[in-house]
């Protein structure tokens, strides 16, 4: 077969080929690449002579959330909700001293009290320029939050309660049993009641009591508290910090009427299966907050585990944009 021979059958070959393609076999076309999620960057600042880490995400331009901890967790509880959270809001979630990545010096060191873990706080938060922010709570962190909200009520745009408590309708019988002793007179008897909080099952206990699925909760969460719990002098400020807790309660009349002059836009979202703060609590902010939306989780104590979507959804629909 000659050289042009050859040519003009490859070149009808290919003409076969075009005419048989169907005209809907066109190139698929090039998606634009997605959008990357806001990363989460961990940083610290030096507040009254000691580091706090926080974590934080999303444009310093949007409305701030200041996320903050129970016990005895850290910043790291809210790992899953600050990047739910990044593409419309600016997040903030400190570790107090003594708790996570910040500093923790020992009892003697350091008086651990309620009033100076919220000093820290208020610390890093004017180190940052922040003047206008929605604060989340969770156990601790309401009162940490409330003295917050009660000592600058012209900067805290808006609560979002979460098995947080202010009132005592809110105190199951089991923590009752073990702390209004310890707050009544504190011993080697009440003591030792207490430290029953700072065990490994008592740990993964408020983990998993409640929870939807128990066994879709991350061991993670009590391995790593357990492992800061377990250092040597923990011990010692966590009980001081549970026996200060009383000072929370002698402050619930005046947050109570903060509440009323005020009227922060509030959003409680509560594990309605907690044992410690019981669902009559989430009710009772409704006493002074009467403009309260309140959703009830399927969870227990640490619900945000197994409910991180809804609970972003409703913070959208509270407080986006605003």
């Amino acid at each position: 077969m000659s050289k042009s021979t050859r040519t003009l059958g490859l070149a009808a070959a290919a003409a076969s080929m075009v005419a048989m393609t169907p005209a809907s076999a066109s190139p698929a076309p090039i998606s634009a690449p997605a959008v990357p999620a806001p990363r989460t960057l961990y940083k610290s600042e030096t507040v009254k002579g000691l580091k706090v880490f926080y974590r934080e995400a999303g444009d310093p331009t949007l409305p701030t959330i200041v996320l903050l901890h129970g016990f005895p967790t850290s910043s790291h509880m809210y790992r899953d909700l600050i990047p739910a959270l990044a593409g419309r809001f600016h997040v903030i979630a400190p570790d107090y001293i003594g708790f996570g990545q910040s500093d923790a010096p020992a009892a003697s060191e350091f008086t651990y009290s309620f009033d100076n873990l919220t000093a820290h706080v208020t610390g890093l938060l004017d180190q940052l320029h922040l003047t206008s922010y929605v604060l989340y709570m969770q156990d601790y962190g309401g009162p940490v939050g409330f003295r917050i909200f009660a000592e600058r009520p012209g900067q805290v745009k808006g609560l979002i309660i979460q098995n947080a408590n202010a009132y005592l309708d809110g105190v199951g019988d089991m923590p009752k049993q073990v702390f209004l002793p310890l707050w009544e007179k504190r011993d080697a008897t009440t003591e030792a009641a207490a430290r029953n909080f700072l065990k490994p099952e008592t740990t993964r206990f408020q983990y998993t009591f409640g929870a939807h699925d128990p066994e879709a909760i991350s061991p993670d969460n009590w391995t790593i508290d357990q492992a800061l719990l377990d250092r040597p002098g923990t011990d010692a400020y966590q009980l001081d910090l549970l026996a200060n807790y009383k000072t929370n309660v002698a402050l619930y009349d005046s947050w109570h009427a903060a509440f009323r002059k005020y009227q922060p836009k509030t959003l409680i979202v509560w594990g309605k299966n907690d044992p410690f703060f019981i669902p009559a609590g989430a009710e009772a902010f409704k006493r002074d907050l009467p403009k309260a939306k309140l959703v009830w989780l399927d969870g227990g104590h640490f619900a945000l585990e197994e409910n991180v979507g809804l609970v972003a959804h409703e913070i959208d629909l509270a407080f986006a944009g605003e």
